[in-house]
């Protein structure tokens, strides 16, 4: 089947992983606080998935038990967008979009201590000792964004932990059902979340800034999720896994052409940034074997 529209399907995986990557620009954008980008963003979502889910004559009601699961995932969802913003809001685009693909390294990690059937693999272990190098070049020369790094580096391990998880549970479901109530979880621990972090209470956002949330939330969220999904049933998970790398390179190509000299980092900034982006690309090479990091959602 994917030899029948092989172009159409690497074009719509392409576009997919390019909505991902302009929602660390989104996050410059959008003039609110981080975490009430969160908030509207999944709301919003949480509308538009509704309506799929509807179109789709998919029922939104399943067992208490799945639905709490699903929440409890969107908990996870929400704190690694908001991590991924804050990022963005401490440093820039770039460097929370350098973070990002320590998430396939954090799983490789992670999940030999959720499931006992696995093991670590020594080329994971490897190459994970050449992205600790890459991330600490990028401590080494941007020192300036250390926190925005950091806190980079904290929504990758929640994004990983989120693909871990997910992972087992998202199969019997329609995949507008299970985003439905993700999102959910991820606007409630928004809410819970808002009274800490944010100064006053928190205003309607202007005409801008409602646009912005209207292309994240429908075009960046709904929209490239079940692109996603779709595009699963008919490409190897291989193929995707390699793609999907490539989104901090669109991230940061797209930051530098539109914020221009704010987005513009150091050469050892990009040696680092290129270092990990070439070893998360590598290491599906080099195992040949599907990871689960292929099943992270886009932040």
């Amino acid at each position: 089947m994917m030899a029948k529209h092989p172009l159409r399907d690497y074009l719509q995986l392409h576009l997919v992983i390019l909505a991902w990557g302009f929602t660390a620009i989104l996050g410059k954008l959008i003039t609110i606080p981080a975490l009430e980008v969160v908030a509207w963003r999944t709301a919003m979502a949480s509308l538009g998935l509704a309506l799929v889910a509807k179109f789709a004559e998919a029922s939104l009601r399943v067992p208490s038990r799945l639905a709490w699961s699903f929440f409890g995932i969107g908990v996870l969802v929400g704190l690694h967008w908001f991590t991924f913003f804050l990022s963005a809001r401490l440093a820039t685009a770039s460097v929370s979009l350098a973070a990002l693909p320590t998430v396939m390294i954090w799983c490789s990690l992670i999940e030999p201590l959720i499931d006992g059937t696995r093991l670590w693999r020594i080329t994971e272990l490897l190459v994970g000792v050449i992205m600790v190098g890459a991330v600490w070049i990028i401590y080494r020369f941007e020192f300036t964004h250390w926190l925005g790094f950091t806190v980079g580096l904290l929504s990758a391990f929640l994004a990983a932990s989120f693909a871990l998880i997910n992972k087992h549970l998202t199969k019997r479901e329609h995949p507008a059902v299970v985003s439905f109530w993700q999102m959910i979880g991820a606007f409630v621990i928004s809410l819970v979340l808002l009274p800490f972090f944010n100064e006053g209470r928190p205003a309607l956002p202007n005409a801008e800034n409602f646009l912005w949330l209207l292309v994240l939330s429908q075009v960046c969220t709904v929209g490239a999720y079940l692109g996603y999904m779709d595009i699963l049933r008919r490409m190897s998970v291989f193929t995707i896994n390699v793609v999907y790398n490539l989104e901090p390179v669109y991230g940061i190509v797209l930051a530098a052409l539109i914020f221009g000299d704010r987005e513009r980092m150091s050469g050892g900034f990009y040696l680092g940034a290129g270092i990990i982006v070439a070893a998360v690309i590598a290491l599906p090479m080099l195992s040949r074997k599907n990871d689960s990091a292929a099943s992270v959602a886009g932040p």
